[in-house]
């Protein structure tokens, strides 16, 4: 990875002729969701070489939202802690940490830290949210939360950054303080902006190394890709952001049927050359790193899909 320095953005690229860097995604929330899965899915995420592991962002469930996200929810960055101490290699990501629903001084503290104590292999994946109920239940004015999250990274950045940090905002303000250990990563982790809207377009120009969507199609990554190209001029950057991708995912046997996304959206499914094709696919559209969270009924199965794609299916790409 590349990363070009500059306090408007950071620039994280793949060059378009370098293979796909591949992640994986481990269940800190829903079905899966247990301190035995997440700490033996990550050991053997590492061990079968994936880049990266990832893992998702709610405080608290609505009722209204359990069948999406499950009752159990791993705090995601004291679960990349965790997986931190047992991997020694793979990038350890947010997909996405929804930024508003913490202290950006708190949450800067906590993202320094972990980079540093991990050897400076942290992804921040940010979102501004999208759950009403969730966003209340924190405090969280819902339709400040775009405001927040933009006024929020540039606090962190300010802290990670800065030897003498100060911030006045409209939700922060702080002078007069030492913040320290910064991150490893200079001037701070790659930050990969979660969704779809033009608001977060706009934020990946700004604050932004990479997009990071979710189930997205070909024609809207390409579509997504353009405006991004669009926005960086009007900004002045002189290197549009890269895409990246967060996929529900499954490696099919003959007979077997595409299963129900969980996010909704398009599921990368299919036996292991109709795989290969997608992904190509993916690739022409600009993805340089696929994150796939593999629909599974249960560990031994996750486990499974993890194992018939690395070493049936990334081979074959190209």
């Amino acid at each position: 990875m590349v990363q070009r320095r500059g306090r408007d953005h950071e620039a994280t690229s793949l060059s378009q002729e370098a293979p796909m860097n591949v992640g994986v995604w481990i269940p800190n929330c829903r079905h899966l969701a247990t301190p035995e899965i997440i700490r033996s899915t990550a050991v053997r995420a590492e061990h079968l070489g994936y880049d990266s592991i990832w893992v998702s962002d709610h405080v608290v469930v609505p009722h209204a939202n359990v069948v999406n996200f499950g009752e159990t929810v791993f705090d995601p960055l004291v679960t990349l802690a965790v997986v931190a101490g047992a991997t020694s290699r793979v990038r350890l990501g947010t997909t996405v940490l929804i930024v508003p629903y913490r202290n950006p001084v708190v949450t800067a503290k906590m993202i320094s830290s972990l980079d540093a104590l991990s050897g400076g292999r942290f992804i921040l994946g940010i979102g501004a949210g999208w759950v009403a109920a969730e966003s209340v239940a924190l405090g969280v004015p819902f339709a400040e939360r775009g405001a927040m999250t933009d006024e929020y990274l540039e606090t962190m950045r300010e802290l990670w950054t800065s030897r003498e940090p100060s911030f006045t905002g409209k939700y922060t303000q702080f002078s007069g303080l030492v913040f320290e250990p910064k991150p490893l990563q200079k001037p701070y982790p790659p930050i990969w902006v979660g969704g779809h809207s033009r608001a977060a377009l706009r934020r990946t120009v700004q604050f932004g190394a990479a997009w990071h969507p979710i189930n997205r199609s070909p024609e809207e990554l390409r579509a997504g890709r353009a405006e991004l190209t669009r926005l960086s001029k009007v900004r002045g950057r002189t290197e549009p952001p890269t895409v990246t991708l967060r996929n529900d995912a499954r490696v099919l046997r003959p007979g077997q049927s595409v299963p129900a996304s969980t996010h909704g959206g398009r599921v990368l499914a299919g036996e292991r050359a109709a795989l290969v094709d997608q992904i190509v696919e993916l690739a022409d559209c600009g993805v340089g790193h696929l994150v796939l969270e593999f629909l599974a009924a249960d560990g031994h199965e996750l486990v499974e899909q993890m194992t018939t794609f690395a070493e049936q299916v990334r081979p074959r790409l190209p």
